[in-house]
């Protein structure tokens, strides 16, 4: 039997092997340091599980059932006391829900800035109109989203007509325009960076600029803290190096500069447990700085997201959420996951896909159903095991069927369809691994959960396939394991 140590190095091997040529240079600096890795279970007799899609340490699937979350459902703190020091405060409309109807809200940001004016309109889907008003320091956001409007003029009555209709798409569709942002359903890629051709451990074929050409519009990703700086890395380093992690984020932000009608949200794994002031200054060092949505209250409630309209014309187009150890009251503009999202069971293996809460643990269903928002994991894992070692990989085998819009078992159009039934609300966000196999099919199950019509070409070209991918790294592995049994005689 293969020594414990010798499959490691195996592992690692694969690893390094595996790396393309262009992040050589970043796995010798990354693997040069030591990683802390966190595991929850530590006194468990069962085999340990080396996890090499959607985990959080190196050694053990991580529930978080150990992790101390902040109370859900409690307290709501607004945001403006907080910073009474600054220049700036903010204040937003409860709304209950609907994106759509009547009448007018308002939002106010009053700013610094004193003596201007300026006036600019966007027109939303549904026949509404929001303006954004400047005058004298203070904005204002108004929504008016009645179905028609009236005019009169002296001796021929009054008249009515429609108002001008949208056809400016806000992320891909002008009906969304005039939704709340958390009462839209989008696609999110899994560990979105790792793309790396021929690598066991990548979960995409596509970069981030061609996934969010293509639909994605949630970022998501595992990140670890190696020789002072943050990386884009799955497990370990040495296993998969993406680069560094501010590399990633200005990438996203080259995009979204480019794409001025479109709302982007981001989703820190923070791996390490690391404290918050690391990532959020390598977000100020990045492009991105100057999009990040700062929200009103701590945390927000699932009626009090702004609409992405008003995202949009406030130029606040980037929402930033993470996992662990997030410290709003800090820094504003890193939202704690849990208080605002709950997450279906991640790393499955179950081709049932459940819609049952996993984290934050022990939620009240009431709070999961009225108060946050949720993210679906779609991305089936098979274990492999070998000398004694348990190894979770993506289930290529499955994925055209995982992530299919037909009703079937396993497929994404029926845990869409479950987790509708079971909440009363489709999910927020269907996490996949390979979103591009089944040609659109993802975002073919995100269009019905929002009631739109999918029609956009997809995907964007490729060098490489999933199926390519797993069968390039079997072959390394088995040199690796080849290798390592070499240097046991």
């Amino acid at each position: 039997m293969l020594a414990g140590s010798l499959w490691v190095a195996a592992l690692l091997a694969l690893g390094t092997n595996a790396q393309s040529s262009d992040s050589t240079a970043a796995t010798s600096d990354a693997s040069s340091a030591s990683t802390t890795a966190t595991s929850s279970d530590s006194g468990s007799s069962s085999p340990s599980v080396v996890t090499l899609t959607g985990s959080e340490t190196s050694s053990a699937v991580f529930t978080g059932g150990k992790f101390s979350y902040a109370s859900v459902g409690t307290q709501q703190i607004t945001a403006s006391t907080l910073y009474a020091d600054k220049s700036s405060t903010s204040s937003s409309t409860s709304r209950t829900g609907s994106s759509t109807g009547t009448g007018t809200d308002t939002a106010t940001t009053t700013s610094a800035s004193k003596g201007s004016t300026s006036i600019a309109t966007l027109l939303v889907g549904g026949g509404g109109i929001v303006t954004q008003s400047i005058i004298n320091g203070t904005v204002t956001l108004s929504s008016h989203l009645n179905s028609t409007r009236t005019s009169s003029a002296a001796g021929t009555g009054t008249s009515s007509s429609a108002k001008p209709t949208n056809t400016t798409p806000c992320n891909n569709y002008p009906e969304f325009c005039d939704r709340q942002y958390g009462n839209i359903t989008e696609v999110c890629a899994h560990n979105s960076a790792f793309d790396k051709p021929g690598n066991l451990a990548s979960n995409q074929d596509r970069t981030i600029t061609v996934q969010l050409n293509d639909g994605i519009r949630m970022i998501q990703g595992e990140t670890h803290y190696v020789n002072g700086s943050i990386w884009s890395c799955h497990t370990s380093c040495d296993l998969l190096n993406a680069g560094p992690y501010l590399d990633e984020l200005n990438t996203v932000g080259d995009w979204v500069r480019d794409h001025p009608y479109d709302v982007v949200t981001i989703l820190i794994v923070n791996s390490d447990f690391i404290e918050p002031g690391n990532y959020s200054e390598v977000l100020q060092q990045s492009n991105l700085k100057d999009y990040l949505y700062e929200p009103p209250y701590i945390p927000m409630r699932l009626d009090q997201w702004p609409t992405l309209s008003e995202l949009i014309l406030s130029q606040k187009r980037v929402i930033v959420f993470m996992d662990y150890n997030a410290d709003q009251t800090k820094y504003p503009y890193i939202l704690d996951e849990f208080t605002h999202i709950w997450e279906t069971p991640f790393s499955p293996t179950d081709r049932a896909f459940p819609c049952d809460t996993q984290r934050p643990p022990n939620l009240n269903p009431e709070t999961a159903r009225n108060q946050l928002m949720y993210l679906a994991n779609h991305n089936l894992n098979t274990e492999v095991s070998l000398f004694g070692q348990n190894i979770l990989i993506p289930n290529s085998a499955e994925l055209n069927v995982t992530n299919a819009a037909t009703i079937e078992y396993g497929s994404l159009g029926l845990a869409n369809q479950n987790c509708t039934a079971m909440w009363n609300r489709p999910p927020t966000w269907l996490l996949v691994d390979y979103y591009d196999v089944g040609k659109g099919s993802v975002f073919e199950v995100a269009a019905k959960a929002n009631g739109v019509t999918y029609d956009r070409p997809c995907c964007g070209a490729t060098s490489t396939s999933a199926a390519a991918n797993v069968k390039g790294s079997a072959v390394a592995l088995l040199v690796a394991l080849a290798a390592a049994l070499v240097m046991s005689m």
